[in-house]
């Protein structure tokens, strides 16, 4: 590893300042903070990126976003916006795009700033990490920004470091830091239930050797369990994470943690069914003089009462008048009368003698006040929504979603967006597994790449623990020398492997661990590096931890019956086989036919796929299943 002397550390200012960014008033204090940078505040700091942006949240979460996701700098500066100014936003800005607060610098530079004046307790300044990037509010002046930036300065080689899986081995640094922890953003996360004697920064390197080759071990020591038993086990761990109040607009696809009620009858008055006349049942058939109209949106208490031998005209869903009891359909009445200028009637002939109540809503007769509307457990469809707008509740309690991240895993893996390098490939399985799991109504985050070394895995499996509930890594968990999650997970996070082994087709490799960090129980889903094995291993596990870590009932995706097109030779093991289904004129069953190639590495064999054929493992007796076997099918996608 380069040491901290000669790797650069990069840095972005941003400053946030209507004046400035309309060219009314100079920047002085993000050029100040740059020229600290320059002469050496920060050793080894270099300035790449500079901006000026309004004082407007979308604007700076922006910037934030495309530094942190794009440009990857080791630390962003942000000048300006922290003050108690209707204006001020960048906190609210900063706090929405970082994953993890650290605290302990804010606390730094609210000290520093505290010695020098009592009114630094007016800035709601905010640090945090997003992904690799540490972000630092200061304040807009020159020297309250430059204040800040030298209180914490000496704790960001460090920091980036830690954040960049670089070693820190500058001694004076490392020294400093021992004797002032508390600053130091990546210690807190050291002091973990199952790692409690790993008070120093140099204890945190990894206990896995990568260079015993010759002694790895040439069978796997994992039992190979079946599909079922696998996904028994990752359910009993993934728990329901607690609840949160939203507004009903919000609430789609989540699964209410409580029984909802109305609030009021429905309707709240009698209501008319049909557009015609409101009567007195006890006039019966016969000449009526027509007083007026009850349309839709009028109050019942601003209506005449009828009296006999009396109507109303009244509209679809408008209330009925006091006195009526019965609506009589237009088209069951004639016209007798009316006014000389044609517009308005005065006397009617109801041709058929009305009965009571007809052609009226009761009030509550579609849902009475108090009537449980959505029960407890209900995953909140559209229809649903509408159902909670009518009961006039609009805020619901649900389960949380869990937070998940994806890593990858490889030296020979690279970003999509760059030109292939010599001897690597494309990642393909981040952004397969990220819109699967969107696809499904969740979301993840993306942790990036992790190299094929032990303290690369390790920092970015400490890095994926701290911001999310459950972690996903594709490949290093097979048997070559690099499959190393399962040795970094045991040996350095104490972490407990509940299978290494399952006995399916493609996905044999299979990984579940869980681990206690940060005083929480997180779960670990190592996934294979073949992408239809971990596409289809995502389908089977992952998307069904989720769901009940969510709260749904049914985790499992959806299986129905169809038939083979045609023969299958079978696999040892039961295989999930790529398939698309059609349904036939008159045939009540679809046909699932192969996407050809069912090779784990063949991402195109998924093309068009849209369910999982579950094949059984061959056996003495059955070792090609014919054509027209009726056999379960998983769906993968829509239909």
């Amino acid at each position: 590893m380069t040491s901290n002397e000669s790797t650069k550390i990069t840095f972005g200012i941003l400053t946030v300042s209507d004046s400035c960014s309309q060219g009314k008033a100079e920047d002085k204090s993000g050029p100040n903070l740059a020229a600290l940078i320059t002469k050496g505040i920060i050793h080894n700091g270099e300035v790449v990126l500079q901006e000026c942006v309004p004082d407007e949240k979308d604007h700076i979460k922006r910037v934030l976003e495309k530094w942190t996701d794009n440009e990857n700098v080791d630390v962003i500066l942000t000048t300006g916006g922290t003050g108690f100014s209707f204006r001020d936003v960048t906190p609210e800005a900063t706090r929405e795009v970082i994953h993890r607060e650290t605290s302990g610098m804010t606390i730094a530079m609210f000290k520093k700033s505290l010695d020098i004046t009592p009114l630094a307790m007016l800035s709601r300044a905010i640090s945090g990490i997003r992904y690799n990037t540490l972000i630092i509010n200061l304040p807009g002046s020159t020297k309250g920004s430059q204040e800040c930036l030298e209180s914490v300065a000496v704790s960001l080689p460090h920091a980036a470091a830690l954040l960049s899986d670089r070693i820190v081995q500058v001694k004076s640094t490392h020294q400093l830091l021992q004797s002032n922890m508390g600053n130091c953003p990546g210690h807190k996360r050291q002091h973990t239930h199952h790692d409690e004697h790993h008070h120093h920064h140099h204890h945190e390197n990894t206990k896995v050797d990568p260079t015993r080759v010759a002694r790895r071990a040439r069978e796997s020591p994992y039992p190979l369990i079946d599909v079922a038993t696998a996904q028994k086990i990752v359910l009993e761990h993934a728990e329901i994470l607690g609840t949160e109040m939203l507004t009903y607009v919000e609430a789609l696809d989540r699964v209410l943690a409580e029984d909802v009620f109305a609030k009021d009858p429905l309707p709240p008055f009698p209501a008319s069914i049909k557009d015609g006349y409101a009567v007195l049942a006890s006039d019966g058939a016969g000449k009526r003089q027509v007083l007026g109209t009850s349309v839709a949106g009028v109050k019942p208490e601003d209506q005449v009462g009828l009296q006999p031998g009396e109507c109303l005209r009244i509209n679809t869903g408008a209330p009925v008048p006091a006195g009526a009891d019965c609506v009589v359909q237009v088209e069951d009445t004639k016209l007798i009368q009316e006014a000389d200028d044609g517009k308005t009637e005065v006397e009617i002939e109801i041709l058929l003698p009305p009965k009571v109540g007809q052609d009226i809503r009761p009030i509550g007769s579609d849902m009475s006040q108090g009537q449980l509307v959505l029960p407890r457990g209900c995953v909140v469809s559209s229809s649903d929504l509408g159902l909670l707008a009518t009961a006039g509740v609009t805020s619901v309690l649900v389960y949380k979603f869990p937070v998940v991240s994806i890593l990858s895993t490889g030296n020979e893996i690279q970003e999509p967006g760059r030109p292939l390098e010599t001897g690597c490939i494309r990642d393909s399985n981040k952004i397969t597994l990220l819109s699967l799991v969107k696809e499904h109504g969740f979301s993840a985050l993306d942790l990036g790449i992790a190299r094929d070394d032990p303290q690369s895995v390790l920092m970015k499996l400490k890095e994926a623990l701290a911001c999310s509930d459950m972690v996903v890594t594709t490949g290093g968990v097979s048997m070559g020398e690099k499959d190393l999650l399962k040795e970094v997970l045991v040996a350095d996070l104490g972490a407990v492997i509940h299978f290494g082994r399952v006995k399916m087709k493609p996905g044999k490799p299979t990984t579940f661990a869980t681990c206690i960090f940060e005083g929480k129980k997180k779960l670990v889903l190592g996934l294979p590096g073949n992408p239809v094995s971990a596409t289809v291993t995502s389908h089977l596990y992952l998307l069904p931890a989720m769901r009940k870590m969510s709260g749904y009932a049914s985790p499992f995706g959806t299986v129905i019956k169809a038939t083979t097109d045609e023969d299958i030779v079978l696999d040892p093991r039961p295989e999930y086989h790529r398939a698309v289904l059609t349904w036939l004129p008159d045939s009540p069953v679809p046909k699932a036919v192969s996407t050809g190639n069912q090779i784990s590495s063949r991402l195109l064999s998924l093309l068009s796929a849209n369910c999982l054929m579950i094949l059984p493992g061959r056996t003495e007796k059955l070792q090609v299943l014919p054509a027209r076997t009726q056999v379960d099918a998983l769906i993968i996608a829509r239909l």
